[in-house]
């Protein structure tokens, strides 16, 4: 499986991942560059996976990556069960404007 490494050390790609996603589910979208929202709609999607599952182990395997209990007790009772017909596509990339300081392209991350 190819992923980005998005310049960063694979511990701090992972930091970066889990604050996003908690942020995602947090607000229902997040401002961020191309390529990172690339990476997060994967992730994202997998947890929302794991709140269709709804059992304990899916939980289990979503406080291990989320940080917050409070944002993965909402994503299994509110943020899953939206998307209980749905088969993946949970999320939606919305090119922005590019940065004003570095020209770097930006997106919006948001749930459908």
């Amino acid at each position: 499986m190819a992923y980005r490494r998005l310049g960063v050390k694979s511990a701090h790609r992972r930091a970066m991942l889990r604050n996003a996603t908690t942020s995602l589910f947090k607000n229902g979208k997040i401002d961020t560059t191309a390529p990172r929202a690339k990476e997060l709609v994967s992730v994202a999607e997998k947890m929302i996976t794991l709140g269709k599952k709804g059992d304990l182990a899916a939980r289990r395997a979503a406080l291990a990556f989320i940080t917050e209990e409070d944002i993965v007790t909402k994503l299994f009772t509110e943020i899953a069960p939206k998307y209980e017909g749905r088969d993946g596509g949970y999320t939606r990339i919305i090119p922005l404007q590019r940065r004003r300081g570095d020209a770097a392209e930006m997106a919006r991350v948001e749930l459908i």
